[in-house]
Protein backbone atom coordinates (compact mmCIF):
# COMPACT_ATOMS: atom_id res chain seq x y z
CA UNK A 1 0.00 0.00 0.00
CA UNK A 2 1.46 3.32 -1.11
CA UNK A 3 1.19 6.51 0.94
CA UNK A 4 -0.15 9.16 -1.43
CA UNK A 5 -0.27 12.95 -1.42
CA UNK A 6 -2.94 14.11 -3.88
CA UNK A 7 -2.84 17.58 -5.46
CA UNK A 8 -5.75 19.10 -7.39
CA UNK A 9 -8.49 21.69 -7.13
CA UNK A 10 -11.42 21.80 -9.62
CA UNK A 11 -14.37 19.45 -10.02
CA UNK A 12 -12.56 17.29 -12.58
CA UNK A 13 -9.77 16.62 -10.05
CA UNK A 14 -12.25 15.62 -7.34
CA UNK A 15 -13.57 12.65 -9.36
CA UNK A 16 -10.32 10.61 -9.45
CA UNK A 17 -9.68 11.55 -5.81
CA UNK A 18 -13.03 10.06 -4.79
CA UNK A 19 -12.22 6.87 -6.67
CA UNK A 20 -8.79 6.62 -5.01
CA UNK A 21 -10.39 7.03 -1.58
CA UNK A 22 -13.08 4.45 -2.32
CA UNK A 23 -10.68 1.85 -3.70
CA UNK A 24 -8.77 1.62 -0.39
CA UNK A 25 -5.92 0.08 -2.42
CA UNK A 26 -3.59 2.82 -1.25
CA UNK A 27 -3.62 5.35 1.59
CA UNK A 28 -4.13 9.04 0.87
CA UNK A 29 -2.24 10.73 3.70
CA UNK A 30 -2.71 14.32 2.50
CA UNK A 31 -4.62 16.40 0.00
CA UNK A 32 -3.20 19.71 -1.22
CA UNK A 33 -5.61 22.07 -2.93
CA UNK A 34 -6.07 25.77 -3.59
CA UNK A 35 -7.38 28.03 -0.81
CA UNK A 36 -11.15 28.67 -0.59
CA UNK A 37 -12.35 31.42 -2.92
CA UNK A 38 -14.96 34.11 -2.36
CA UNK A 39 -18.23 33.51 -4.18
CA UNK A 40 -21.57 35.28 -4.39
CA UNK A 41 -22.69 38.71 -3.26
CA UNK A 42 -21.89 37.97 0.37
CA UNK A 43 -18.34 36.96 -0.44
CA UNK A 44 -18.69 33.56 1.21
CA UNK A 45 -15.52 31.47 1.23
CA UNK A 46 -16.15 28.32 -0.79
CA UNK A 47 -13.67 25.41 -0.65
CA UNK A 48 -12.51 23.72 -3.83
CA UNK A 49 -14.34 20.56 -4.97
CA UNK A 50 -11.22 18.57 -4.07
CA UNK A 51 -11.27 19.92 -0.52
CA UNK A 52 -14.97 19.09 -0.19
CA UNK A 53 -14.36 15.47 -1.24
CA UNK A 54 -11.46 15.18 1.20
CA UNK A 55 -13.56 16.61 4.05
CA UNK A 56 -16.35 14.18 3.24
CA UNK A 57 -13.97 11.24 3.61
CA UNK A 58 -12.51 12.81 6.77
CA UNK A 59 -16.01 12.77 8.24
CA UNK A 60 -16.21 9.06 7.37
CA UNK A 61 -13.13 8.38 9.49
CA UNK A 62 -10.34 8.69 6.94
CA UNK A 63 -7.16 10.10 8.45
CA UNK A 64 -6.13 12.62 5.80
CA UNK A 65 -4.44 15.99 6.18
CA UNK A 66 -6.00 18.79 4.11
CA UNK A 67 -3.67 21.63 3.15
CA UNK A 68 -4.77 24.77 1.30
CA UNK A 69 -1.58 26.82 0.97
CA UNK A 70 -1.05 29.86 -1.20
CA UNK A 71 2.51 28.64 -1.79
CA UNK A 72 4.31 25.34 -1.38
CA UNK A 73 6.79 26.86 1.05
CA UNK A 74 9.05 25.38 3.73
CA UNK A 75 6.20 24.95 6.23
CA UNK A 76 4.21 22.90 3.72
CA UNK A 77 7.26 20.80 2.86
CA UNK A 78 7.87 20.16 6.57
CA UNK A 79 4.28 19.03 7.10
CA UNK A 80 4.34 16.73 4.07
CA UNK A 81 7.71 15.27 5.09
CA UNK A 82 6.31 14.38 8.53
CA UNK A 83 3.67 12.19 6.84
CA UNK A 84 6.31 9.95 5.21
CA UNK A 85 4.68 9.91 1.77
CA UNK A 86 5.73 7.56 -1.01
CA UNK A 87 4.38 9.33 -4.08
CA UNK A 88 2.69 12.50 -5.32
CA UNK A 89 -0.41 12.20 -7.53
CA UNK A 90 -1.50 15.36 -9.35
CA UNK A 91 -4.35 16.44 -11.60
CA UNK A 92 -5.32 20.06 -12.36
CA UNK A 93 -3.59 21.70 -9.41
CA UNK A 94 -2.33 24.76 -11.26
CA UNK A 95 0.92 25.37 -9.39
CA UNK A 96 4.48 24.47 -10.32
CA UNK A 97 6.29 22.00 -8.07
CA UNK A 98 9.85 22.97 -7.23
CA UNK A 99 12.68 20.43 -6.86
CA UNK A 100 12.69 20.69 -3.05
CA UNK A 101 9.02 19.70 -2.96
CA UNK A 102 9.39 16.82 -5.41
CA UNK A 103 12.34 15.46 -3.42
CA UNK A 104 9.91 14.62 -0.59
CA UNK A 105 8.55 11.64 -2.54
CA UNK A 106 10.82 8.56 -2.75
CA UNK A 107 8.77 7.10 -5.63
CA UNK A 108 8.47 10.41 -7.43
CA UNK A 109 5.36 12.11 -8.78
CA UNK A 110 2.77 11.30 -11.43
CA UNK A 111 0.35 13.56 -13.24
CA UNK A 112 -2.72 13.19 -15.45
CA UNK A 113 -2.52 15.33 -18.59
CA UNK A 114 -5.59 15.43 -20.89
CA UNK A 115 -3.83 14.92 -24.21
CA UNK A 116 -1.78 12.24 -25.93
CA UNK A 117 1.65 13.58 -25.04
CA UNK A 118 3.95 14.80 -26.46
CA UNK A 119 1.13 16.51 -28.37
CA UNK A 120 -0.35 19.59 -26.68
CA UNK A 121 1.97 20.19 -23.78
CA UNK A 122 0.76 23.11 -21.69
CA UNK A 123 -2.27 24.36 -19.82
CA UNK A 124 -5.05 24.18 -22.45
CA UNK A 125 -4.67 20.87 -24.31
CA UNK A 126 -8.38 20.09 -24.63
CA UNK A 127 -9.36 23.41 -26.26
CA UNK A 128 -6.36 23.04 -28.57
CA UNK A 129 -7.43 19.58 -29.74
CA UNK A 130 -11.01 20.69 -30.44
CA UNK A 131 -9.89 23.93 -32.09
CA UNK A 132 -7.65 21.94 -34.43
CA UNK A 133 -10.63 19.68 -35.26
CA UNK A 134 -8.87 16.53 -34.08
CA UNK A 135 -10.96 13.36 -34.14
CA UNK A 136 -9.07 11.74 -31.26
CA UNK A 137 -7.48 13.06 -28.09
CA UNK A 138 -6.64 11.21 -24.91
CA UNK A 139 -5.23 10.95 -21.42
CA UNK A 140 -1.60 10.56 -20.43
CA UNK A 141 -0.32 9.53 -17.02
CA UNK A 142 3.23 10.86 -16.96
CA UNK A 143 6.10 11.25 -14.56
CA UNK A 144 6.36 14.80 -13.26
CA UNK A 145 9.64 16.50 -14.13
CA UNK A 146 10.80 20.11 -14.03
CA UNK A 147 10.26 20.62 -17.77
CA UNK A 148 6.57 21.18 -18.51
CA UNK A 149 4.72 17.98 -19.50
CA UNK A 150 7.95 16.32 -20.61
CA UNK A 151 8.04 13.36 -18.22
CA UNK A 152 8.15 9.70 -19.20
CA UNK A 153 4.80 8.29 -20.32
CA UNK A 154 3.45 5.59 -18.00
CA UNK A 155 0.02 5.03 -19.54
CA UNK A 156 -2.13 6.49 -22.31
CA UNK A 157 -5.76 6.08 -23.28
CA UNK A 158 -7.44 7.49 -26.39
CA UNK A 159 -10.70 9.44 -26.26
CA UNK A 160 -12.85 9.99 -29.34
CA UNK A 161 -13.96 13.59 -29.89
CA UNK A 162 -17.62 13.49 -30.93
CA UNK A 163 -19.17 16.19 -33.13
CA UNK A 164 -20.99 17.73 -30.16
CA UNK A 165 -18.16 17.44 -27.63
CA UNK A 166 -16.84 20.60 -26.02
CA UNK A 167 -13.98 21.19 -23.59
CA UNK A 168 -16.23 20.50 -20.62
CA UNK A 169 -17.46 17.13 -21.89
CA UNK A 170 -13.96 15.99 -22.88
CA UNK A 171 -12.52 16.96 -19.49
CA UNK A 172 -15.38 15.13 -17.79
CA UNK A 173 -14.54 12.03 -19.83
CA UNK A 174 -10.90 12.33 -18.79
CA UNK A 175 -11.87 12.79 -15.15
CA UNK A 176 -14.18 9.76 -15.20
CA UNK A 177 -11.28 7.61 -16.47
CA UNK A 178 -8.65 9.24 -14.26
CA UNK A 179 -9.15 7.29 -11.05
CA UNK A 180 -8.95 3.92 -12.80
CA UNK A 181 -5.83 4.94 -14.73
CA UNK A 182 -4.14 6.36 -11.63
CA UNK A 183 -4.81 3.09 -9.78
CA UNK A 184 -3.40 1.04 -12.64
CA UNK A 185 -0.18 3.06 -12.68
CA UNK A 186 0.12 3.16 -8.88
CA UNK A 187 -0.18 -0.62 -8.73
CA UNK A 188 2.53 -0.93 -11.39
CA UNK A 189 4.81 1.41 -9.44
CA UNK A 190 4.21 -0.51 -6.21
CA UNK A 191 5.08 -3.81 -7.88
CA UNK A 192 7.91 -2.26 -9.92
CA UNK A 193 6.28 -3.34 -13.19
CA UNK A 194 5.81 0.11 -14.74
CA UNK A 195 7.26 0.61 -18.21
CA UNK A 196 8.13 4.29 -18.66
CA UNK A 197 8.43 5.50 -22.24
CA UNK A 198 10.45 8.69 -22.89
CA UNK A 199 8.63 11.30 -24.94
CA UNK A 200 9.76 11.98 -28.50
CA UNK A 201 10.83 15.62 -28.32
CA UNK A 202 10.65 15.95 -32.10
CA UNK A 203 6.88 15.35 -31.91
CA UNK A 204 6.19 17.81 -29.08
CA UNK A 205 3.63 20.56 -29.64
CA UNK A 206 2.55 23.26 -27.21
CA UNK A 207 -0.59 25.18 -26.30
CA UNK A 208 -0.68 28.49 -24.52
CA UNK A 209 -2.90 29.80 -21.74
CA UNK A 210 -6.23 31.10 -23.04
CA UNK A 211 -7.39 34.68 -22.61
CA UNK A 212 -10.91 36.11 -22.77
CA UNK A 213 -10.25 37.89 -26.05
CA UNK A 214 -9.42 34.55 -27.68
CA UNK A 215 -13.15 33.81 -27.65
CA UNK A 216 -14.03 36.55 -30.15
CA UNK A 217 -15.67 35.05 -33.24
CA UNK A 218 -14.45 35.96 -36.72
CA UNK A 219 -17.49 35.36 -38.92
CA UNK A 220 -15.38 35.34 -42.09
CA UNK A 221 -14.09 31.94 -40.98
CA UNK A 222 -15.91 28.79 -42.07
CA UNK A 223 -18.82 27.27 -40.16
CA UNK A 224 -16.55 24.33 -39.27
CA UNK A 225 -13.90 26.61 -37.78
CA UNK A 226 -16.41 28.68 -35.79
CA UNK A 227 -18.20 25.58 -34.54
CA UNK A 228 -14.85 24.20 -33.34
CA UNK A 229 -14.06 27.48 -31.59
CA UNK A 230 -17.39 27.61 -29.76
CA UNK A 231 -16.97 24.04 -28.55
CA UNK A 232 -13.28 24.50 -27.69
CA UNK A 233 -13.89 27.60 -25.60
CA UNK A 234 -16.87 26.29 -23.62
CA UNK A 235 -17.13 26.90 -20.72
CA UNK A 236 -14.06 29.20 -20.60
CA UNK A 237 -13.19 31.71 -21.91
CA UNK A 238 -16.41 31.41 -23.90
CA UNK A 239 -17.03 32.32 -27.54
CA UNK A 240 -18.61 35.72 -28.12
CA UNK A 241 -19.53 38.23 -30.78
CA UNK A 242 -20.47 41.88 -30.85
CA UNK A 243 -24.05 42.68 -31.89
CA UNK A 244 -24.41 46.44 -32.13
CA UNK A 245 -23.36 47.74 -28.72
CA UNK A 246 -24.03 44.42 -27.00
CA UNK A 247 -21.92 41.33 -26.39
CA UNK A 248 -23.48 37.97 -27.18
CA UNK A 249 -22.01 34.73 -25.86
CA UNK A 250 -22.65 31.60 -27.89
CA UNK A 251 -22.46 28.42 -25.82
CA UNK A 252 -23.49 25.79 -28.35
CA UNK A 253 -24.16 25.46 -32.06
CA UNK A 254 -24.08 23.05 -34.98
CA UNK A 255 -23.19 23.17 -38.66
CA UNK A 256 -26.14 23.40 -41.03
CA UNK A 257 -26.40 20.54 -43.50
CA UNK A 258 -25.73 22.18 -46.88
CA UNK A 259 -27.69 19.46 -48.66
CA UNK A 260 -30.86 20.82 -47.04
CA UNK A 261 -30.52 24.44 -48.22
CA UNK A 262 -32.89 23.98 -51.18
CA UNK A 263 -35.58 22.23 -49.14
CA UNK A 264 -35.49 24.43 -46.02
CA UNK A 265 -37.89 27.27 -45.24
CA UNK A 266 -36.96 29.78 -42.56
CA UNK A 267 -38.70 32.60 -40.70
CA UNK A 268 -37.00 35.93 -41.41
CA UNK A 269 -36.94 39.27 -39.58
CA UNK A 270 -40.36 40.53 -40.77
CA UNK A 271 -42.03 37.27 -39.71
CA UNK A 272 -42.50 35.94 -43.24
CA UNK A 273 -41.40 32.49 -44.34
CA UNK A 274 -38.88 32.27 -47.17
CA UNK A 275 -36.78 29.63 -48.87
CA UNK A 276 -33.30 29.52 -47.36
CA UNK A 277 -31.80 29.15 -50.84
CA UNK A 278 -33.13 32.60 -51.77
CA UNK A 279 -31.25 34.45 -49.03
CA UNK A 280 -27.89 32.68 -48.66
CA UNK A 281 -24.65 34.37 -49.67
CA UNK A 282 -25.12 37.34 -47.34
CA UNK A 283 -22.09 38.94 -45.70
CA UNK A 284 -20.55 36.79 -42.95
CA UNK A 285 -22.27 37.33 -39.61
CA UNK A 286 -25.71 38.01 -41.11
CA UNK A 287 -28.55 36.40 -39.16
CA UNK A 288 -30.49 34.68 -41.94
CA UNK A 289 -33.50 33.66 -39.87
CA UNK A 290 -34.95 30.82 -37.85
CA UNK A 291 -35.22 27.18 -38.83
CA UNK A 292 -37.90 25.99 -36.42
CA UNK A 293 -36.47 22.47 -36.51
CA UNK A 294 -32.99 23.35 -35.30
CA UNK A 295 -32.21 26.99 -34.39
CA UNK A 296 -30.99 30.40 -35.51
CA UNK A 297 -29.10 30.41 -38.82
CA UNK A 298 -26.09 32.69 -39.32
CA UNK A 299 -24.06 33.08 -42.51
CA UNK A 300 -20.32 32.46 -42.16
CA UNK A 301 -17.44 32.81 -44.61
CA UNK A 302 -18.17 29.28 -45.76
CA UNK A 303 -21.37 27.57 -44.71
CA UNK A 304 -24.16 28.29 -42.26
CA UNK A 305 -23.93 28.02 -38.48
CA UNK A 306 -26.93 27.05 -36.33
CA UNK A 307 -26.97 28.82 -32.95
CA UNK A 308 -28.44 26.68 -30.16
CA UNK A 309 -27.70 28.25 -26.77
CA UNK A 310 -27.01 31.97 -26.33
CA UNK A 311 -26.51 34.57 -23.63
CA UNK A 312 -26.53 38.34 -23.69
CA UNK A 313 -23.85 39.87 -21.46
CA UNK A 314 -24.95 39.88 -17.79
CA UNK A 315 -28.11 37.92 -18.65
CA UNK A 316 -29.02 34.25 -18.29
CA UNK A 317 -28.05 31.66 -20.88
CA UNK A 318 -31.04 30.23 -22.74
CA UNK A 319 -31.98 27.97 -25.60
CA UNK A 320 -32.55 29.54 -29.00
CA UNK A 321 -36.37 29.45 -28.76
CA UNK A 322 -36.47 31.38 -25.47
CA UNK A 323 -33.75 33.69 -26.75
CA UNK A 324 -35.73 34.65 -29.87
CA UNK A 325 -38.92 35.13 -27.86
CA UNK A 326 -37.11 37.80 -25.85
CA UNK A 327 -34.95 39.18 -28.68
CA UNK A 328 -37.07 39.14 -31.84
CA UNK A 329 -35.00 41.97 -33.32
CA UNK A 330 -31.99 39.63 -33.41
CA UNK A 331 -33.14 38.23 -36.77
CA UNK A 332 -32.42 41.65 -38.29
CA UNK A 333 -28.83 41.81 -37.02
CA UNK A 334 -25.35 41.25 -38.34
CA UNK A 335 -23.07 39.56 -35.82
CA UNK A 336 -19.65 41.12 -35.44
CA UNK A 337 -20.91 44.63 -36.22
Amino acid sequence: MLRIVYCGSPEIASIPLKELFESETHEIVAVITNPPSMKGRKGDLIPTPVEMVARDFQSQGKSVEILTPEKLDASVREKISSLNPDILVCFAYGKIFGPKFLELFPLGAINLHPSLLPKYRGCAPVPASILNQDKITGITIQRLVQQMDAGDILLQKELIIQEDDNSETILNKAASQGGKLFLEVLNQIETKTEKPVPQDESQATYCRMLEKEDGKIDWSKSAKEIDAKIRAFYPWPGAFTKVGENILKIHSCSIFDESKVESTNITVADGSVQKLSSITGKIPGTVLGIDKSCGILVQTGNGILVLKNLQWHAKKAMNWKDFINGSKQFCDCICGQ
